[in-house]
């Protein structure tokens, strides 16, 4: 159900989709009512321009959408692209730019377009086809105006770094100016005779960061103007409040534990701190902020210890702790003002299961809507009458059903997807068998797949996999990953599969959370071999044959473990591992350990090039050459050390292939080498 889109009577919604046949996407509309289709409101096989579109988005009032098309990739999440206007009465389309362009967004009257070019800001009226630069400073390398530097794009997940007014006259937006970043160079080899260089500023830990600034543009004086929001590092998100004159902005220190959201007034150009929050450690970035008609708002922290829903006044004083309980709110859906309502996603029934509640915003009454034990997640109508549940647990591929709002009840069921389910089981997997175990005084959530034909007196080798990285969670009570199908191979080849969530991982509260701060790779790895060695007393597990492996964070964390514990593990795979925190980004890395300068040892001591010297079991490591996220530098200076150590390892570099390393067969290649390695070395 791609790119579903809920129609503002809440009665409607809409899905891209594609047809095989004429290799056409369309936009169709549906009714939460009968789930049937009631009209297709574009088709590119109708539009002569656009042959095909990737995504969609309406207009205020729905009459109007951009489609995209001709899109490429920048970074992770940020593309160029195509942009027409489809009028859905006239059926007329009209190009927006002849040029390649970022986050076209409309204006809330509907009447004009913004988005980025070069770096720059511009927007066009569509009703007099005139285009308005709004800013002329945009230089690569140096300064981006309305979209975020890769950093932010990365790490603070967002791209669309500018935001209209509710009166479409004014711009706010955040300017970076990245002159001062550090560059980042990499050899992208590609089939020419001379290989290209591509060049980015990436701000590793410790380092400069790009200095970033809200600009304010008024529309009709074509003005812009700075804000003074006081002393700060990072401005996370912008956020229009319900007060046309009020824009909400949230600033962080460097550390990232000193939190303002701050009211911005457009007409006095002065800014006013509402809400304040310190941590000990860190505070996580969300676009959980609402704001109500009385523009109240709604606030999610882990403030008390976990992760709640709070409600504000206007002017920032608390008005009520909405959700309480030693357990996370996971996910905020939004607020039925006419109910009084607010929708959530919990671990309420463990932490390895998701289900949907409703409770009253003064914090009674509240409701769990799903009903089955497992993973649910809820897609609401802009109304909040209906939600399209989506629903799975480790043994049930996703089910998708429609549900009344009030009650949760299944009104009918929509894809159930037993085909698949049929087909998996002809395969007879032994399903996961979830338990926990008792480590350095913490209940570990674990997972372990058994060979289909296990004998419990006989002797298994044990394959573990982790990725261990703040706030992750791995073991969950959901349909198989992609890797879960490798794991199913690898146990019906003799082995035992398990996955264990030690300290760090999330969804148990904020001090487990945040209690590897300062020390990653610390704790996460007494955990992984105190696991490896309490699986190892079992009876059926072969404690000389525990191997371990794991991608990015993973495989920093799978290469320590081998290294630090050379006795407990006879074997690790890294793929794309972090294995110096020095050689990370600034946002992410100091968000738990400070900057290298404060903290050297904390970097040092826990990095597994500190640790290659240990080294006594079979070690493959694996990197793509052209990875902008974690720099194939990570790799290369390891395989300097182990040389150096005299250490023998084996290693597959994949050329031009970023973190995901992936694209032709590589995907395959890489599994067939990994596959190879484990049964050549456990």
């Amino acid at each position: 159900m791609d790119a579903l889109n809920t129609m503002q009577d809440g009665q409607y919604y809409t899905i891209l989709n594609y047809n095989s046949e004429t290799k056409s996407t369309s936009v169709d509309k549906y009714s939460y009512k009968t789930l049937e289709k009631v009209a297709t409101l574009v088709n590119s096989a109708d539009i002569a321009e656009i042959p095909y579109f990737s995504s969609y988005t309406f207009n205020a009032d729905e009459t109007k959408m951009l489609l995209s098309t001709e899109v490429a990739y920048i970074f992770r999440h940020s593309t160029v692209g195509k942009y027409y206007i489809y009028d859905i009465a006239t059926q007329k389309t009209v190009l927006l730019s002849d040029k390649k362009i970022q986050e076209p967004t409309f204006s809330p009257d509907g009447k004009k377009v913004a988005y980025v070019f070069e770096n720059n800001i511009y927007y066009k009226n569509i009703i007099t086809n005139q285009e308005v630069q709004v800013t002329d400073n945009g230089e690569k390398g140096k300064i981006i105006n309305g979209v975020t530097d890769w950093v932010y794009e990365e790490e603070f997940a967002f791209v669309r770094a500018f935001v209209w007014s509710p009166k479409s006259d004014v711009i706010a937006f955040l300017q970076f100016d990245e002159t001062e970043v550090p560059e980042f160079s990499m050899d992208i080899y590609g089939t020419d005779l001379y290989p290209r260089q591509e060049r980015i500023k990436y701000p590793k830990a410790g380092e400069n960061n790009a200095v970033v600034n809200l600009q304010v543009y008024h529309v009709n004086t074509k003005t812009t103007a700075p804000i003074n929001l006081g002393e700060y590092e990072y401005i996370p998100r912008i956020k229009w409040t319900n007060d046309d004159n009020n824009l909400s902005v949230i600033t962080m220190n460097r550390h990232q534990n000193d939190l303002k959201l701050q009211f911005v007034n457009i007409q006095t150009q002065k800014a006013k701190v509402v809400l304040h929050e310190t941590d000990k450690a860190y505070i996580d970035i969300t676009d959980n902020l609402t704001f109500l008609k009385d523009n109240s708002f709604i606030w999610t922290s882990e403030k008390d210890g976990y992760n709640h829903i709070y409600h504000y006044s206007k002017v920032g004083k608390l008005i009520k702790q909405v959700t309480k309980g030693k357990w996370d709110v996971t996910k905020y859906y939004g607020f039925n003002e006419k109910k009084g309502k607010i929708y959530y996603q919990s671990v309420e029934k463990g932490s390895v299961n998701r289900d949907v509640y409703a409770i009253k915003i003064n914090g009674r009454k509240k409701k769990r809507l799903s009903e089955k034990i497992g993973s649910n997640s809820a897609n609401f109508s802009a109304d909040f009458s209906y939600y399209i549940n989506t629903f799975s647990n480790s043994t049930t591929p996703n089910e998708f059903t429609l549900n009344d709002a009030t009650c949760g009840t299944i009104i009918k069921k929509i894809k159930d997807n037993k085909a698949l389910q049929e087909k998996v089981a002809q395969y007879q997997f032994t399903p996961k068998e979830f338990s926990t175990l008792k480590i350095n005084g913490n209940d570990l959530n674990m997972w372990m797949i058994k060979p289909a034909n296990f004998d419990k007196t006989k002797q298994y080798p044990v394959l573990m996999y982790q990725y261990s990285g703040p706030g992750s969670q791995s073991v969950s009570n959901s349909w198989n990953s992609a890797n879960d199908y490798w794991y199913y191979l690898l146990a019906q080849e003799g082995y035992i599969i398990v996955c264990v969530d030690g300290r760090g991982t999330g969804y148990k509260g904020a001090d487990f959370k945040k209690g590897t701060q300062k020390e990653l790779g610390k704790f996460e790895v007494e955990d992984q071999v105190a696991a490896a060695q309490q699986l190892g007393k079992r009876s059926y597990i072969d404690a000389s044959r525990i191997g371990i492996w794991g991608w990015s964070y993973g495989g920093f964390m799978s290469s320590n473990c081998l290294f630090q514990a050379a006795d407990t593990f006879k074997m690790a795979i890294a793929v794309a591992p972090v294995t110096s925190w020095r050689f990370y980004d600034s946002i992410y890395t100091e968000r738990y350990m400070q900057t290298p300068q404060e903290n050297p040892t904390g970097y040092d001591q826990n990095s597994p090039i500190t640790h290659v010297d240990k080294l006594k079991g079979n070690f493959l490591l694996i990197h793509g050459s052209g990875d902008d996220n974690v720099h194939v530098q990570n790799t290369m200076r390891m395989v300097e050390a182990l040389i150096q150590a005299d250490k023998q390892f084996e290693w597959m570099i994949y050329p031009d292939k970023n973190h995901g390393i992936y694209g032709g067969n590589t995907r395959l290649h890489l599994y067939k080498k990994m596959t190879k390695f484990i049964k050549e070395n456990l």
